[in-house]
């Protein structure tokens, strides 16, 4: 019989190597800092969500962006790396209007 090393949890890993289903990531410049934003297609959402730019939900299979800071917060750096929570889910246009 082969041993087989058990696959690392993604809670373990940095947030910019955890799986995000679907889409691509960008990084974008705002005035409050440097942004990771990750571009969800419908097929891949398949939770609900609630924007913080106009506090409604963002119901699945709804295209969005999956948005978090570039560099992690002094929290999530004594944590040992970028929290989830750092994350954020918006509706596309809530985030372009988001400066």
């Amino acid at each position: 019989m082969v041993s087989r090393k058990k696959k690392p949890s993604k809670h373990t890993r940095p947030v910019s190597d955890r799986p995000l289903m679907g889409g691509h990531q960008t990084r974008e410049s705002r005035s409050d800092g440097d942004w990771m934003v990750r571009h969800v297609s419908g097929s891949a959402a398949g939770k609900s969500y609630r924007c913080p730019g106009c506090d409604q939900m963002i119901p699945p299979a709804t295209p969005h962006v999956v948005v978090w800071p570039e560099t992690p917060s002094l929290l999530s750096a004594i944590g040992g790396g970028q929290s989830l929570d750092e994350r954020r889910h918006w509706h596309k246009a809530c985030w372009q209007r988001h400066r």
